[in-house]
């Protein structure tokens, strides 16, 4: 009895490792792991707080979602023209129920992200890839570059997330004619693009689907015609409303750059640009080198509909590099929309070896190296704590309403630690008696200086608090 109960144990154990669903669960849990951590760690803080400052201020100064706020003020306006703030609304809708606390994007993001992965396997199955293509690919996504990013506040994982989710219902309504998949496609289709427009890459395979004739015909006509609601929502949300914004408050909007300064940008800095796939795509040599494999035996065997499908995606993701230029090579994430497409070639690749020892021994190779590479990301550097102490000491010296200028060096995290708005700038600026004029007529009332990263500053005001990690000087007499 015992033996055979041990062995239908290891038989349950055997059919849950070859199913995408336990891994996406079980890397969920993995990344739960300092999920409530505060935005301090090394990687991308500046942007979690740019998020989380949106967040809070849908919470604390106003709930319309039209008007995204920002602590950077200036002294004027802080209405901020930026992507569409679904992510950033969540939290704060979440924290109308428990209270603010920086982590809930943290987990809003991982959830979904999770859910993206899911929808990502159950479109690989839809279109008939073979299972261990579907485990292999969803493995090799789940531990790339998407393994950190999902668990951080940030829209990046989130909107593709979203579009996965959207691609799988216009799939099951172009199979079904269901008008509630019709209309769960245009929801998540028209949040996935206006939460970040590279997320509209991924809508590229829509193109071909309503032109295959084993499909209804109004079925396609019907979605061809409801794409034009996130298409529009998306257009007027960044090249209508943003600049409207952007224009009414005077803060500058990034429409990208055009694609002759974009393809200048690329080529100056080529192997920048293409570090974004060799390594940062996977974090990682392992899974970039199966790419190269999977290409090369997708050539080989005429694999048409999987060199179609990253011919397509690539096509349109080359765009996207031009029009982001320099930030493309300067962030990671910027690579995050094609990561996917790369990870379904690996897992076509792994599943042409002939050794199946030899596929996992690789798939487990590049999930080791890939989590490898972002553990990092689960741990917060104790000479960091201090900045925690922040918020606490300036409300021993300001009121919560006073403006204020902080040493944030074009970082955001003073500014959203101390909960004051203002100006982030530099110590030369602060020091720059008509920049520091300029801000007294504007209504700043303090200088917050962070003694880490200047320890020899010095003002000519007067002092009203110094310990260890800050010292603040007040400007009206």
């Amino acid at each position: 009895m015992k033996r055979s109960c041990n062995g239908h144990i290891i038989t349950v154990v055997r059919q849950l490792a070859v199913r995408a669903e336990f891994w996406i669960l079980l890397l969920f849990l993995i990344r739960l792991v300092g999920i409530t951590n505060p935005p301090l760690e090394k990687s991308h803080n500046w942007r979690q707080c740019t998020g989380l400052m949106a967040a809070r201020n849908f919470y604390e100064t106003d709930a319309n979602i039209l008007y995204p706020r920002l602590d950077e003020s200036e002294g004027g306006s802080d209405v901020f023209g930026m992507e569409f703030p679904s992510l950033n609304y969540l939290h704060a809708l979440v924290a109308r129920v428990f209270g603010y606390a920086h982590w809930y994007g943290r987990l809003i993001n991982l959830i979904v992200s999770s859910f993206g992965l899911l929808f990502f396997a159950l479109l690989l199955r839809r279109l008939r890839f073979d299972e261990r293509v579907v485990l292999a690919a969803t493995l090799a996504l789940g531990c790339s570059i998407w393994f950190s990013f999902s668990r951080k506040m940030m829209p990046d994982t989130y909107c593709i997330s979203l579009a996965f989710i959207a691609l799988f219902f216009a799939v099951k309504y172009l199979d079904t004619g269901a008008w509630w998949r019709l209309v769960l496609y245009l929801f998540f289709g028209s949040l996935a693009v206006l939460s970040k427009i590279p997320a509209g890459i991924w809508f590229v395979f829509l193109v071909p689907a309503v032109f295959v004739k084993a499909f209804p015909c109004k079925h396609r006509v019907a979605l061809s015609v409801a794409t034009i609601v996130p298409v529009a929502l998306t257009v007027w949300w960044y090249f209508v409303w943003c600049p409207h914004l952007s224009a009414e408050s005077g803060h500058w909007y990034n429409l990208g750059k055009s694609l002759s300064e974009g393809f200048s940008d690329i080529t100056n800095h080529l192997p920048e640009t293409l570090d974004n796939f060799y390594f940062d795509a996977f974090n990682g040599y392992v899974f970039f080198v199966v790419f190269v494999m999977g290409i090369v035996m997708a050539v080989i065997r005429r694999q048409r509909r999987l060199l179609l499908g990253l011919g397509m995606v690539f096509m349109v993701f080359i765009v996207y590099i031009l029009k982001s230029g320099f930030f493309f090579y300067h962030h990671n994430y910027y690579s995050i929309p094609i990561v996917p497409a790369m990870a379904v070639v690996v897992g076509y690749g792994l599943s042409q070896l002939s050794g199946k020892w030899l596929a996992w021994l690789l798939l487990f190779i590049g999930c080791v190296e890939g989590i490898a590479n972002q553990q990092h990301d689960f741990f917060l550097r104790k000479d960091q704590m201090y900045k925690l102490r922040l918020e606490e000491v300036a409300d021993k010296v300001t009121k919560r309403d006073d403006l204020i200028m902080v040493n944030g060096n074009g970082n955001q995290q003073m500014m959203y630690l101390s909960h004051r708005k203002g100006w982030n700038t530099n110590e030369a600026n602060i020091q720059n008696a008509e920049y520091l004029d300029k801000a007294i007529e504007k209504g700043c009332r303090f200088v917050c200086v962070d003694l880490h990263t200047a320890p020899d500053f010095t003002l000519d005001k007067p002092m009203v608090y110094k310990d260890g990690d800050f010292v603040f000087y007040r400007l009206d007499n």
